[in-house]
């Protein structure tokens, strides 16, 4: 940083997202856009003659793709990177690549439009540039083998009922900034008959779904994105749609998720203080409740909810936090039951939800 200020280097070949991106970012007191380049020859240029803090990339550009130019970085030498991409079903799973490959968030580009949509990307964008200055920039890790799923008989067989039973445990989960690697070590990390799951992640609209398939592609229970009155179930996770809230509701024994519009709710939408207050007042006791590495507070509220509700809470540590600054905030109010390393919030999930 130079004089307290984030430097941002901006990478796009749209000289109109250029523009409309340094405005963005320039209104924010705590950054400063250092320079921008038309590509990755270009941005070479650039990393050259002054070190970015943080750079916004473009995935689609001529010369050289964003992911080649990605890889390259975080082989020679690591800086948080924002993939800042259009909003596109079809190039979803291209830019989940590129937190595989090591870059710390994925936010779509501005566009001009009403002033509401303008002012929600100024947050958005601003946000997501602190918190990756703010992040632990990670060595990609590679993928394991995933075993076969259980067919739903089964997972229902294993279940024994218990659906039918009022102490039926639901796990909700929030996180942002790093979540996405985060996630999959905890899910990853869970048997076919995992308790039901519900997840808030930072992410963009479209990107959740492919970030849905992509997961249930790795982990033995099943991921997909949430649709409207999804059941809960045992062996399946839901993942908020990005750009909708996403709450957890009953009825009688059963539990399902519901999906909203709305205004931002501490500066998201989705928001994981959302999906906690809903589970404080639905599930109470009968949830376990995590929130992982990100930036800013959202969530700390709702899980403080959660905790005077009766639910286990669990927080994230630092060591292992991409940006520590949701987890840290929870357990500032008194929210947190137990603070443990990524490696270990699976195993403690499954042993309070049993």
């Amino acid at each position: 940083m130079k004089n307290g200020r984030i430097r941002v280097l901006i990478v796009d070949d749209s000289a109109l997202v250029r523009q409309t991106l340094s405005e963005i970012l320039s209104s924010d007191p705590a950054l400063e856009v250092m320079a921008t380049a038309s590509d990755p020859f270009v941005a070479a240029e650039r990393i050259a003659e002054e070190m970015p803090d943080v750079i916004t990339l473009d995935i689609e550009m001529p010369r050289m793709d964003g992911l080649t130019f990605l890889r390259k970085i975080m082989a020679q030498h690591p800086i948080p990177v924002v993939i800042c991409s259009s909003l596109t079903e079809e190039g979803a799973q291209s830019r989940l690549k590129a937190l595989e490959y090591g870059a710390v968030d994925i936010i779509v580009k501005p566009r001009l439009g009403s002033k509401q949509f303008l002012e929600e990307a100024r947050v958005t964008v601003c946000q997501a540039v602190r918190a990756a200055a703010a992040a632990r920039v990670r060595a990609p890790r590679a993928a394991r083998e995933v075993e076969p799923k259980l067919t739903a008989d089964a997972v229902l067989a294993r279940r024994s009922g218990a659906m039918l039973e009022t102490t039926e445990k639901v796990v909700v989960i929030g996180a942002s900034t790093g979540g996405t690697e985060a996630l999959r070590t905890v899910l990853e990390a869970l048997p076919a008959d995992a308790p039901g799951i519900v997840i808030v992640q930072h992410m963009p609209e479209l990107f959740t779904r492919a970030f849905a398939d992509r997961l249930d592609g790795l982990c033995r229970i099943s991921v997909k994105e949430a649709e409207a009155n999804d059941t809960v179930l045992r062996g399946r996770a839901l993942i908020a749609p990005g750009n909708h809230h996403l709450l957890v509701k009953r009825s009688g024994a059963r539990y399902y998720v519901e999906i909203r519009d709305g205004p931002l709710v501490s500066r998201h939408r989705p928001s994981v203080d959302v999906l906690f207050r809903s589970a404080a007042r639905y599930a109470g006791p009968n949830a376990v409740g995590v929130i992982m590495t990100g930036m800013g507070d959202d969530g700390a509220s709702g899980m403080l909810e959660m905790k005077e509700a009766g639910a286990v809470t669990i927080a994230q540590d630092e060591a292992t936090s991409v940006v520590f600054g949701m987890p840290n905030e929870a357990i500032k109010r008194g929210a947190v039951d137990m603070v443990l390393p990524l490696t270990t919030i699976a195993a403690s999930v499954l042993a309070h939800a049993r």
